[in-house]
């Protein structure tokens, strides 16, 4: 949902004179290559005439793209060496790596190293008007990063962030969404930055990703935040990918800034079943007499969060969000009257949802704002889907499992509660007549 890259293309390049070299981590050799062609004012062609000379394979080149591999073959690193001109320690390191035969050398020396580095400079902090804004928030039209540049220290009570997945899909003109793995994660720690600058202590953060990218947020939130969940969100109607595991769940990493969360509402879900028979999917023996009439527990693996495919549901033509998973994330996180920041709007469901739980909220989004201030001016749809969401939560069976369950011999809570009266009523009367046994007895 987000839309702040560039078009550019990263198949056919041929760089000009005078383009600035990218300064950052890279997390590929292969954009560490690109990098070097750009540097040189070169071709990928000629990149890959230079390597097959030494006999490497352009395949062996375009495989390194996803990958933070370092081929160990002697031929290829020598190769990697002279067409970059570093040394290996000096590819490790633009990597963001610290070898292991360096890394005592590395600690002994963090005075030295801490006086050749220089604080970059601070970003100039431009003044934005919102697109829109009522008693519950404003929604801000521009770049997230800029726009939360602007925003002050410790002023947002948790953040929820659905960046782009980075897999090529079109969002419109001039707006691209295909990366190189070191541009994207770079990006992506950029806003952290900012997105973490902004939490207040005791705020969380949540983010919205595939497991990939969420591998790298978790890895840069754990150097400065405090790690609370990694929630696995079931992605339905997968296909399966050759070669690979079949995926089948979205990731949603949690951090919490300090040591501990300033609010959580324990959430509670009806026992999962099956839709055909009624039958619990989950056998739990001997406890069932001992479950909570208003619910399970939620725990970390959340199988009824269904996606917005059908017309009819959808704010827009893209992706979206489901009021559900927002309307779980927001209600457990956050109390009335705290403020949700979503730096990438999309169709506006963390906004909509936040101001129908009387929380307030804050975003931006660099695409179409006007749709998002509809559904905020008229969110009847919204709060309907809101209510239907509630009234089928906090019950340990919905009304129409319920009728289910009874109709094929399953238990249900009513069940235990009349065989608890039962065996009340039956051991006061047993109570009641050895009370008039011994007054008779002593009568006599």
């Amino acid at each position: 949902m987000l839309y702040y890259f560039k078009t550019i293309s990263l198949q056919t390049i041929s760089y000009n004179a005078g383009v600035e070299v990218l300064l950052m981590q890279f997390f590929s050799v292969y954009d560490l290559l690109l990098n070097k062609v750009q540097e040189n004012n070169g071709t990928i062609d000629a990149m890959y005439t230079f390597f097959r000379a030494r006999k490497i394979k352009k395949t062996q080149i375009t495989e390194l793209q996803k990958t933070a591999y370092i081929p160990a073959e002697k031929n290829f690193r020598e190769a990697l060496c002279d067409f970059l001109n570093m040394t290996e320690l000096e590819i490790e390191l633009s990597m963001g790596r610290i070898p292991a035969s360096y890394r005592d050398s590395y600690f002994q020396k963090i005075k030295e190293i801490a006086h050749l580095l220089s604080k970059s400079e601070d970003h100039a902090v431009s003044y934005f008007s919102p697109y829109y804004e009522n008693a519950f928030g404003c929604l801000y039209h521009g770049d997230c990063i800029e726009i939360m540049r602007s925003l002050p220290d410790e002023s947002v009570d948790m953040v929820f962030a659905d960046p782009p997945f980075n897999l090529g899909k079109a969002y419109g003109s001039g707006i691209e969404d295909s990366f190189t793995v070191s541009k994207y994660i770079n990006w992506t720690y950029e806003w952290l930055d900012e997105c973490v600058r902004i939490l207040k202590p005791g705020g969380r953060i949540f983010v919205y990703n595939l497991p990939k990218w969420c591998v790298y947020i978790a890895s840069h939130l754990g150097e400065s935040l405090t790690f609370w969940a990694w929630i696995a969100v079931d992605m339905k109607f997968g296909l399966p990918i050759k070669g690979r595991l079949y995926p089948s769940h979205y990731g949603l990493v949690a951090f919490v800034k300090g040591t501990k969360a300033a609010a959580f509402n324990n959430q509670r879900i009806p026992l999962q079943v099956c839709r055909y028979c009624g039958g619990e999917v989950k056998d739990y023996g001997g406890y069932k007499n001992k479950m909570n009439p208003l619910g399970v527990n939620v725990s970390d693996v959340w199988t009824d969060i269904y996606p917005v495919r059908h017309k009819n549901d959808k704010n827009r033509k893209y992706n979206e969000l489901s009021v559900k998973l927002l309307n779980r994330v927001i209600s457990m996180a956050t109390n009335e009257g705290d403020i949700v920041f979503d730096p990438f709007g999309g169709s506006g469901t963390t906004y909509v949802v936040a101001q129908l739980l009387n929380r307030k909220w804050m975003g931006c989004e660099l695409n179409d704002c006007e749709m998002i201030k509809h559904r905020l001016i008229h969110p009847g749809r919204d709060r309907e889907q809101l209510e239907r969401i509630k009234e089928a939560s906090d019950c340990l069976f919905t009304p129409p499992i319920k009728k289910l369950r009874k109709k094929n011999g399953f238990w249900t809570c009513e069940d235990f509660r009349e065989k608890e009266n039962t065996e009340n009523t039956d051991g006061q009367l047993s109570l009641a007549l050895n009370s008039i046994h011994l007054s008779a007895e002593s009568n006599a």
